[in-house]
């Protein structure tokens, strides 16, 4: 088993039951003591966990703030990402995007160009380029993808709405996620979120990944794609200044700075 499996693993054992034992994770994860020992080790350095004697506690994980917050953050520095993220959109091209507050104002700069299709679970892009101009004027066309509302976030989640997902094939997945590090990829706190962009870019063929500097080296809950997997990020220039940005350019061929 690898070694972000078993570490899959000891996040659901201790979401379900708030400690776990090295005896019992050994057996469950049909490991070596000595391995769940080093597990728990560098877990506890990431910062998922506490060690304790004979084994290891949950800790309450940082909560991603409310869409209603995160609107407001780093607004300059998500609207430079989404320019530079339209820079490389073409007339006729099919486009999965997630729901978020960088993706929302990348919808924002969508509206002005034309003759593409975007399929989103986000209410809000989906009512912001089914507008008049850009259905009529600019040939945009929207699909909102149907399923069950989120209690926080102004979108669809659930089994229906990856089955929609999987009925469409798009040419680019723009999503944004809550952290990106080198070792464990684009992460985010929802497992929900996460459900819906593992979707959409396993159904498309390239996958657009924007995130300003702050995420750079963030490792949230629930993990959706591989740093190697990503065709081209799209970051700020702050990011430049971040020395976890080093091990992420050499997964990774193409960034953008914005």
């Amino acid at each position: 088993m690898w070694k972000e499996e078993r570490f899959q693993k000891i996040r659901t054992l201790l979401q379900t039951y708030g400690r776990v034992t090295i005896k019992r994770a050994a057996e469950d994860l049909d490991a070596s003591r000595e391995t769940i020992r080093r597990d728990f080790s560098e877990m506890e350095q990431l910062g998922e966990l506490k060690k304790i004697r004979g084994g290891a506690i949950a800790l309450d994980p940082e909560h991603e703030p409310p869409i209603t917050l995160r609107n407001y953050e780093q607004r300059k520095e998500k609207r430079a990402i989404a320019k530079a993220v339209v820079s490389r959109i073409k007339s006729g091209q099919t486009l999965f995007i997630d729901a978020g507050s960088t993706t929302s104002i990348l919808a924002e700069e969508l509206a002005k160009i034309t003759g593409i299709t975007v399929i989103t679970n986000s209410l809000y892009i989906a009512q912001r380029l089914s507008c008049e101009k850009c259905r009529l004027t600019n040939s945009i066309m929207t699909i909102l993808l149907g399923g069950m509302l989120h209690d926080s976030l102004p979108a669809t989640f659930g089994e229906k709405t990856i089955a929609e997902i999987y009925r469409h094939h798009a040419d680019i997945t723009l999503v944004s996620p809550v952290g990106l590090d080198a070792q464990y990829g684009a992460t985010s706190f929802d497992p929900a979120e996460a459900e819906i962009a593992r979707a959409m870019i396993g159904n498309s063929k390239a996958s657009y990944l924007l995130a300003d500097s702050t995420k750079i080296g963030r490792i949230s809950r629930v993990g959706f794609c591989p740093t190697e997997d990503i065709d081209v990020f799209f970051t700020d220039k702050k990011a430049l200044k971040k020395k976890e940005l080093q091990e992420i350019k050499d997964k990774i061929e193409d960034i953008v700075f914005a």
